[in-house]
C-alpha cells in the first residue's frame, strides 16, 4: 500500500488544497492530511477546527484521513505514519523555489521522497493568507474556499 503525506498549516483550507487532496487520493492507497502546527503560535482556527472542517470536506473520500500533529518535523510524522512520500501542489514557479529545498532536504533527512502535483490554473491565485485578508477587508471570497469555512472564517475575523 502506498500511503502519502500532503502536509500544511491549512489555515484555512482552499479549494486548491482540496483539488490536491482529490487528485492524490486518485494516485495512491491513502492520503493522510497532515496539519502540522505550533500550538504556542495563534491561527486563525486550532489545529481541531481545522481537522473538523478539512474532513467534513473530504468525507466523501474512503481514503483521505486527517489528522493533526505539534512541533514536529514533518519527516518524523512521515515516519510515525509509515509513510515514504510526502505530496505537495504547487501554483507557481514561486511555489516551486520555496518547496524544492525543502523536498531536498527532507530526502537527506530520512529519505523521504516529495512529489510535486501542479495545482488547477483556475486556483493559483488562492492562498490561505491571501483569503484572509480578503475576508478581513469584507472582500468575496466565494469559491475560494468551501461554504463551510466561508461562514467559519467571517465568524472569526476582526473586522476593521
Amino acid at each position: 500500500m502506498t500511503r502519502v503525506v500532503a502536509p500544511g498549516s491549512y489555515d484555512p483550507v482552499t479549494v486548491g488544497h482540496l483539488d490536491v487532496f482529490r487528485r492524490a487520493a486518485a494516485l495512491f492507497d491513502e492520503v493522510v492530511v497532515a496539519i502540522l502546527h505550533n500550538p504556542a503560535k495563534q491561527g486563525t482556527f486550532t489545529a481541531e477546527e481545522r481537522v473538523s472542517l478539512i474532513r467534513d470536506e473530504v468525507a466523501d473520500l474512503g481514503n483521505v484521513r486527517v489528522e493533526a500533529f505539534a512541533n514536529r518535523l514533518v519527516v518524523d510524522v512521515c515516519a510515525d505514519l509509515d509513510a515514504q512520500v510526502m505530496i505537495k501542489g504547487l501554483r507557481s514557479e514561486t511555489d516551486f523555489s520555496y518547496e524544492w529545498p525543502m523536498a531536498l532536504m527532507n530526502r537527506h533527512l530520512t529519505r523521504v521522497e516529495t512529489i510535486f502535483l501542479p495545482g488547477d490554473p483556475r486556483h493559483e491565485h488562492i492562498s490561505s493568507s491571501l483569503v484572509k485578508e480578503v475576508a478581513r477587508f469584507g472582500g468575496d471570497i466565494t469559491g475560494l474556499v468551501p461554504e463551510a469555512v466561508r461562514t467559519a472564517l467571517l465568524e472569526r475575523l476582526p473586522r476593521p
